[in-house]
């Protein structure tokens, strides 16, 4: 959305009156909640109704469906999402009439002024590791506020205000705007390409996150087994910030050993402090728990306390989350939508296989998301889907994006390396529980994996499961 640049933001006193044009959606939501919980007007407008406007109207908020110009009257502030369009008439109006027009994130700078800021960046894991983050710190009495871009499965909210001093959020740099945060304690969990539609090529990505460590104020948490985030701490230490790294490597500040997958969960020891148990699996679940440690001790917080936080965290929505089970066949769902996070989530599935049957199989059911990102890494997404021992493929959901001649799921399936048979690619989204349930047996884990509507297949898997 072009015509809303990356501004500066105010304190949150200062915005007035605030609209939010899309206010249904996860991240303007959680932000609105967070202004009628400290007394902000908040209005705002969206296409259709849902649970989240419902509980904004409960809240105070005035609620529009639909978009028209007449929605921005008596506002002193308008906050947009990437998803309007410049062509949006309440956008249009707040522009002619002047108004203070500010992007998310400098919304979401705005509400964490005056806490002890805590943001976490990363091109994957950061959903997880800031609602990591947030439980631990609310086992441990701390009561933060926080904005997540997912659901804790705890409280059922992507976002809160705290009674405590301490605001975590999760840094989206897909379009750049985390640049407008400025915390007191960042942590990177590792830098990738991504986002190419919107950056043209990695080297703008790494560039980003540069200036993301020169917007930190005092410590930088990053991890050490990523030649991407590990880039970013000759920046920081030239800044003059604290530098914690983590991870594996021998030289880690906070170094990982013994991980070791335990049912559903993982466990592992951080050297010289102790072991730690999650009831989360993966490795990349340790990793990310060992970067809330690092955390934890710049704010205060004791190992012994935080690692009691830590095995209370029951996950996120959409983060390996379960769905059900029928006929001896798990099923779970996640966001995953690029070739690592595919990788590390389908190497968790087989882990949780390993640990309870031994002897069933993980069977991948992949949506891609944008025909830019599957163009893209279509030879990753391939690679990755050849952990799985079955792979559907769906054709690709396009979200903000128009088709692109050439780019669909079949591009994808055509690279994933498994032997004729085990590889199906499924244009027709109904086909798909169908054609799962007649691939799994007991003992199997189905993985749907994407960033767009394959979530719903999770539960119609499970009832075809249950009814053959």
């Amino acid at each position: 959305m072009s015509l809303v640049k990356l501004v500066e933001p105010v304190a949150a006193e200062e915005l007035g009156r605030v609209h939010f044009i899309g206010i249904g959606g996860a991240g303007m939501s959680g932000i609105a909640r967070i202004l009628l919980k400290r007394g902000v007007p908040v209005s705002g407008s969206d296409a259709r109704t849902s649970e989240m406007v419902t509980a904004l109207r409960e809240l105070g908020a005035t609620v529009h469906i639909g978009h028209a110009a007449s929605h921005v009257k008596n506002v002193d502030t308008v906050v947009v999402s990437t998803a309007i369009r410049d062509s949006n008439p309440e956008l249009g109006e707040a522009l002619r009439q002047g108004l203070r027009v500010i992007p998310r994130a400098a919304a979401l700078a705005s509400v964490m002024a005056g806490r002890r800021a805590v943001a976490v960046a990363g091109t994957h894991g950061k959903t997880t590791t800031t609602s990591m983050l947030t439980v631990a710190l609310q086992k441990c009495g701390a009561d933060p506020s926080y904005c997540v871009g997912g659901q804790l499965v705890t409280t059922g909210l992507g976002a809160d205000e705290g009674s405590g001093g301490v605001f975590v959020a999760e840094a989206d740099e897909s379009d750049g705007s985390f640049l407008m945060l400025a915390p007191d304690i960042a942590v990177v969990t590792n830098v990738e390409p991504d986002h190419l539609d919107n950056y043209g090529d990695p080297r703008a990505v790494y560039d980003s996150f540069a200036r993301f460590v020169e917007r930190v104020g005092e410590t930088l948490v990053v991890c050490a087994d990523d030649p991407g985030s590990a880039a970013l701490v000759p920046i920081a230490r030239a800044r003059g910030l604290e530098v914690v790294t983590y991870g594996e490597a021998e030289d880690a500040d906070l170094r990982v050993g013994d991980i070791v997958p335990d049912g559903m969960g993982v466990s592992f020891r951080v050297h010289g402090h102790g072991e730690v148990r999650l009831a989360v699996p993966g490795r990349h679940n340790a990793l990310n728990a060992t970067a809330v440690i690092a955390v934890a001790a710049a704010l205060g917080v004791p190992f012994d306390a935080i690692r009691d936080g830590l095995a209370a965290f029951g996950g996120a929505k959409r983060r390996f989350e379960a769905k059900g089970e029928a006929g001896g066949v798990a099923v779970f769902d996640s966001y995953a939508h690029h070739p690592t996070e595919l990788a590390a989530d389908l190497r968790a599935a087989r882990d949780v296989v390993n640990s309870f049957s031994g002897s069933g199989r993980v069977i991948a059911v992949f949506q891609p998301h944008l025909y830019s990102r599957t163009r893209f890494f279509a030879d990753g997404f391939g690679a990755a889907l050849g952990l799985a021992d079955e792979a559907v493929v769906l054709d690709v959901y396009g979200a903000r994006e128009d088709p692109e001649p050439g780019v669909s799921g079949a591009l994808v399936a055509d690279k994933v390396p498994l032997p004729p048979g085990r590889v199906a690619y499924a244009p027709r989204r109904e086909d798909v529980p169908a054609l799962v349930a007649g691939r799994a047996r007991p003992g199997d884990v189905v993985l749907t994996m994407g960033a767009g509507d394959v979530t719903e297949l999770g539960p119609r898997i499970v009832a075809e499961l249950a009814a053959r």
